[in-house]
Protein backbone atom coordinates (compact mmCIF):
# COMPACT_ATOMS: atom_id res chain seq x y z
CA UNK A 1 0.00 0.00 0.00
CA UNK A 2 1.66 3.00 -1.14
CA UNK A 3 0.21 6.21 1.24
CA UNK A 4 1.53 9.35 0.54
CA UNK A 5 0.74 12.71 3.43
CA UNK A 6 0.39 16.06 2.45
CA UNK A 7 1.94 18.12 5.25
CA UNK A 8 2.30 21.99 6.31
CA UNK A 9 4.48 23.69 8.67
CA UNK A 10 2.60 26.42 10.28
CA UNK A 11 3.48 28.75 13.44
CA UNK A 12 3.01 27.30 16.52
CA UNK A 13 -0.73 27.80 17.39
CA UNK A 14 0.46 28.55 21.25
CA UNK A 15 2.92 31.41 19.86
CA UNK A 16 1.78 35.05 20.19
CA UNK A 17 1.40 36.60 16.53
CA UNK A 18 2.45 40.09 16.02
CA UNK A 19 2.57 42.21 12.96
CA UNK A 20 5.85 44.07 12.06
CA UNK A 21 6.18 47.77 10.54
CA UNK A 22 4.95 46.71 7.04
CA UNK A 23 1.67 44.69 8.39
CA UNK A 24 3.22 41.59 7.94
CA UNK A 25 3.21 38.43 10.55
CA UNK A 26 6.95 38.99 12.40
CA UNK A 27 8.28 35.85 12.77
CA UNK A 28 10.55 36.59 15.42
CA UNK A 29 11.28 33.44 17.74
CA UNK A 30 7.99 32.17 16.52
CA UNK A 31 8.24 27.94 16.66
CA UNK A 32 7.53 26.51 13.36
CA UNK A 33 5.77 23.05 13.41
CA UNK A 34 4.09 20.39 11.28
CA UNK A 35 0.17 21.68 11.30
CA UNK A 36 -1.99 19.95 13.77
CA UNK A 37 -4.32 18.83 11.11
CA UNK A 38 -1.47 17.57 9.11
CA UNK A 39 -0.47 15.50 12.17
CA UNK A 40 -3.98 13.48 12.07
CA UNK A 41 -3.02 12.83 8.83
CA UNK A 42 0.36 11.22 9.02
CA UNK A 43 -1.20 9.57 12.15
CA UNK A 44 -3.63 7.90 10.09
CA UNK A 45 -1.24 6.88 7.12
CA UNK A 46 0.74 5.42 9.71
CA UNK A 47 -1.97 2.88 11.44
CA UNK A 48 -3.11 2.25 7.63
CA UNK A 49 0.36 1.01 6.84
CA UNK A 50 0.97 -0.81 10.33
CA UNK A 51 -2.12 -3.10 9.49
CA UNK A 52 -2.21 -3.27 5.86
CA UNK A 53 1.87 -2.88 5.36
CA UNK A 54 3.28 -0.45 2.84
CA UNK A 55 5.54 2.87 3.13
CA UNK A 56 4.23 6.47 4.21
CA UNK A 57 5.83 8.91 1.86
CA UNK A 58 5.80 12.75 3.14
CA UNK A 59 5.31 15.61 0.39
CA UNK A 60 5.33 19.04 1.23
CA UNK A 61 5.72 22.34 -0.34
CA UNK A 62 7.47 24.98 1.45
CA UNK A 63 11.19 26.53 2.59
CA UNK A 64 14.07 24.90 3.83
CA UNK A 65 12.63 25.12 7.61
CA UNK A 66 9.92 22.75 6.35
CA UNK A 67 12.25 19.72 6.73
CA UNK A 68 12.14 20.26 10.39
CA UNK A 69 8.04 19.37 10.23
CA UNK A 70 8.80 16.29 7.39
CA UNK A 71 11.69 15.07 10.27
CA UNK A 72 8.81 15.27 12.83
CA UNK A 73 6.56 12.75 10.65
CA UNK A 74 9.73 10.53 10.30
CA UNK A 75 9.82 10.52 13.92
CA UNK A 76 6.69 9.28 13.86
CA UNK A 77 7.04 6.68 11.76
CA UNK A 78 6.84 7.74 8.38
CA UNK A 79 9.48 6.09 5.79
CA UNK A 80 10.04 9.06 2.72
CA UNK A 81 9.40 12.50 1.98
CA UNK A 82 9.93 15.08 -0.65
CA UNK A 83 10.02 18.72 -0.08
CA UNK A 84 9.21 21.17 -3.29
CA UNK A 85 11.54 24.13 -2.48
CA UNK A 86 11.80 27.21 -5.19
CA UNK A 87 12.14 30.96 -5.09
CA UNK A 88 9.42 31.42 -7.49
CA UNK A 89 7.13 29.90 -5.49
CA UNK A 90 7.27 33.33 -3.32
CA UNK A 91 3.19 34.41 -2.59
CA UNK A 92 1.77 31.56 -4.14
CA UNK A 93 -2.01 30.73 -2.92
CA UNK A 94 -3.18 27.01 -2.45
CA UNK A 95 -4.65 26.78 -6.23
CA UNK A 96 -0.34 27.29 -7.16
CA UNK A 97 0.43 24.87 -4.50
CA UNK A 98 -2.24 22.17 -5.44
CA UNK A 99 -0.76 22.48 -9.13
CA UNK A 100 2.66 21.95 -8.06
CA UNK A 101 1.39 18.66 -5.57
CA UNK A 102 -1.01 17.25 -8.42
CA UNK A 103 2.28 17.48 -10.38
CA UNK A 104 4.44 15.34 -8.14
CA UNK A 105 2.10 13.18 -7.43
CA UNK A 106 2.18 12.11 -10.97
CA UNK A 107 5.90 10.98 -10.11
CA UNK A 108 5.06 9.31 -6.78
CA UNK A 109 3.29 6.01 -6.55
CA UNK A 110 0.39 6.22 -4.64
CA UNK A 111 -2.75 4.48 -3.74
CA UNK A 112 -3.94 6.94 -0.93
CA UNK A 113 -3.47 10.35 -0.15
CA UNK A 114 -4.06 12.24 2.97
CA UNK A 115 -3.90 15.54 4.20
CA UNK A 116 -5.94 17.87 6.57
CA UNK A 117 -8.56 19.52 5.77
CA UNK A 118 -7.58 22.85 6.22
CA UNK A 119 -4.20 24.71 7.98
CA UNK A 120 -3.95 26.72 11.04
CA UNK A 121 -2.71 29.78 9.45
CA UNK A 122 -5.08 30.25 6.36
CA UNK A 123 -7.85 27.81 7.17
CA UNK A 124 -9.09 28.05 3.69
CA UNK A 125 -9.92 24.39 3.29
CA UNK A 126 -9.38 24.89 -0.23
CA UNK A 127 -5.97 22.80 -1.05
CA UNK A 128 -7.53 19.14 -0.76
CA UNK A 129 -10.44 19.24 -3.39
CA UNK A 130 -8.25 21.36 -5.51
CA UNK A 131 -5.14 18.25 -5.39
CA UNK A 132 -8.01 15.68 -6.41
CA UNK A 133 -9.63 17.22 -8.75
CA UNK A 134 -6.56 18.01 -10.94
CA UNK A 135 -5.59 14.24 -10.34
CA UNK A 136 -9.18 13.65 -11.27
CA UNK A 137 -9.77 10.80 -8.45
CA UNK A 138 -12.48 10.73 -5.66
CA UNK A 139 -11.81 13.00 -2.29
CA UNK A 140 -13.57 12.28 0.94
CA UNK A 141 -13.66 15.84 2.91
CA UNK A 142 -13.36 15.95 6.96
CA UNK A 143 -12.41 12.67 7.17
CA UNK A 144 -13.15 10.78 10.98
CA UNK A 145 -12.51 7.24 10.23
CA UNK A 146 -11.29 5.10 6.79
CA UNK A 147 -11.33 1.30 6.45
CA UNK A 148 -9.48 0.02 3.67
CA UNK A 149 -10.94 -3.34 1.46
CA UNK A 150 -8.57 -3.99 -1.05
CA UNK A 151 -9.58 -1.66 -3.87
CA UNK A 152 -12.01 0.48 -1.95
CA UNK A 153 -12.31 2.41 0.87
CA UNK A 154 -15.13 3.44 3.06
CA UNK A 155 -14.79 6.55 5.20
CA UNK A 156 -16.78 8.54 7.48
CA UNK A 157 -17.01 12.26 7.12
CA UNK A 158 -19.19 15.25 8.86
CA UNK A 159 -21.61 16.74 7.77
CA UNK A 160 -23.52 19.75 9.30
CA UNK A 161 -26.23 17.19 11.14
CA UNK A 162 -24.23 14.22 11.70
CA UNK A 163 -22.25 11.88 9.60
CA UNK A 164 -21.92 10.88 5.59
CA UNK A 165 -20.69 7.16 5.16
CA UNK A 166 -18.82 6.99 1.45
CA UNK A 167 -17.51 4.54 -0.37
CA UNK A 168 -15.01 5.64 -3.08
CA UNK A 169 -12.74 3.34 -5.50
CA UNK A 170 -8.91 3.28 -4.81
CA UNK A 171 -6.75 5.69 -5.47
CA UNK A 172 -8.20 8.10 -3.91
CA UNK A 173 -7.94 11.38 -1.39
CA UNK A 174 -8.70 11.58 2.35
CA UNK A 175 -8.45 15.47 4.12
CA UNK A 176 -8.36 14.44 8.03
CA UNK A 177 -10.81 16.32 10.89
CA UNK A 178 -9.82 16.32 14.44
CA UNK A 179 -10.96 12.59 16.08
CA UNK A 180 -9.29 10.98 12.35
CA UNK A 181 -6.69 10.05 14.34
CA UNK A 182 -4.74 10.83 17.73
CA UNK A 183 -0.92 11.80 16.78
CA UNK A 184 1.79 9.52 18.89
CA UNK A 185 4.47 10.77 20.64
CA UNK A 186 7.65 9.93 18.74
CA UNK A 187 9.86 7.81 20.73
CA UNK A 188 13.42 7.98 20.93
CA UNK A 189 14.24 5.55 18.32
CA UNK A 190 12.09 7.12 15.82
CA UNK A 191 13.56 10.69 16.52
CA UNK A 192 16.82 8.83 16.29
CA UNK A 193 15.86 7.04 12.61
CA UNK A 194 14.06 10.19 11.39
CA UNK A 195 17.74 12.10 11.09
CA UNK A 196 18.40 9.15 8.89
CA UNK A 197 15.48 8.44 6.75
CA UNK A 198 15.42 9.75 3.08
CA UNK A 199 14.75 13.27 1.98
CA UNK A 200 14.86 14.74 -0.84
CA UNK A 201 14.27 18.45 -2.36
CA UNK A 202 12.33 19.11 -5.68
CA UNK A 203 12.49 22.05 -7.64
CA UNK A 204 9.96 23.23 -9.81
CA UNK A 205 11.87 21.54 -12.52
CA UNK A 206 12.01 18.57 -10.82
CA UNK A 207 8.04 17.67 -10.43
CA UNK A 208 7.92 18.80 -14.10
CA UNK A 209 5.76 22.63 -13.46
CA UNK A 210 6.68 25.48 -15.93
CA UNK A 211 7.29 28.89 -13.50
CA UNK A 212 4.67 30.72 -15.62
CA UNK A 213 2.04 28.58 -15.08
CA UNK A 214 2.22 28.90 -11.31
CA UNK A 215 3.28 32.52 -11.46
CA UNK A 216 0.04 34.02 -10.33
CA UNK A 217 -2.64 32.72 -8.03
CA UNK A 218 -6.44 33.18 -7.32
CA UNK A 219 -6.13 35.11 -4.44
CA UNK A 220 -3.85 37.93 -2.93
CA UNK A 221 -3.51 38.49 0.67
CA UNK A 222 -3.65 42.69 1.29
CA UNK A 223 -3.03 43.06 4.16
CA UNK A 224 -3.16 41.42 7.88
CA UNK A 225 -4.67 42.87 11.14
CA UNK A 226 -5.06 42.36 14.33
CA UNK A 227 -8.06 41.17 16.11
CA UNK A 228 -9.47 43.81 18.25
CA UNK A 229 -9.06 43.25 21.95
CA UNK A 230 -11.97 42.07 23.97
CA UNK A 231 -14.15 44.59 26.28
CA UNK A 232 -14.92 43.06 29.63
CA UNK A 233 -18.47 41.72 29.80
CA UNK A 234 -21.28 43.71 31.48
CA UNK A 235 -23.91 42.26 34.49
CA UNK A 236 -27.58 43.88 34.41
CA UNK A 237 -28.55 43.94 37.71
CA UNK A 238 -32.11 44.88 39.18
CA UNK A 239 -35.44 43.39 38.52
CA UNK A 240 -35.53 41.02 36.19
CA UNK A 241 -38.47 42.67 34.00
CA UNK A 242 -36.22 45.84 34.15
CA UNK A 243 -33.19 44.14 33.69
CA UNK A 244 -34.64 42.37 30.42
CA UNK A 245 -35.94 45.93 28.92
CA UNK A 246 -32.19 47.44 29.70
CA UNK A 247 -30.79 43.80 27.70
CA UNK A 248 -32.57 44.86 24.80
CA UNK A 249 -31.99 48.19 24.84
CA UNK A 250 -28.29 48.00 25.17
CA UNK A 251 -28.19 45.45 22.39
CA UNK A 252 -29.98 47.24 20.06
CA UNK A 253 -28.55 50.71 20.74
CA UNK A 254 -25.23 50.08 21.93
CA UNK A 255 -24.15 46.35 20.44
CA UNK A 256 -26.02 47.23 17.29
CA UNK A 257 -26.90 43.56 16.89
CA UNK A 258 -31.14 43.59 16.61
Amino acid sequence: MNIVVLVKQTFDTEAKIVLDGSGNIDPTGVNLVLDPYSEFAVEEGIRIKERLGGEVTILCVGPDSAQTAIRQAFAMGADKGYLIKDDQLAGGDSSVTAKILAAALGKIPHDIILAGFKSVDSGTAQLVPRVAELLKVPHVHVVTKIDIDGSKAVATKEIDDGFEIIEVALPAVFSAQQGLAEPRYPSMKGIMQAKKKPLETWTLDNVGVDAAAVSTGKTKVIQYTMPAERKGGRIIEGEVPDAIKELVQLTRNEAKVI
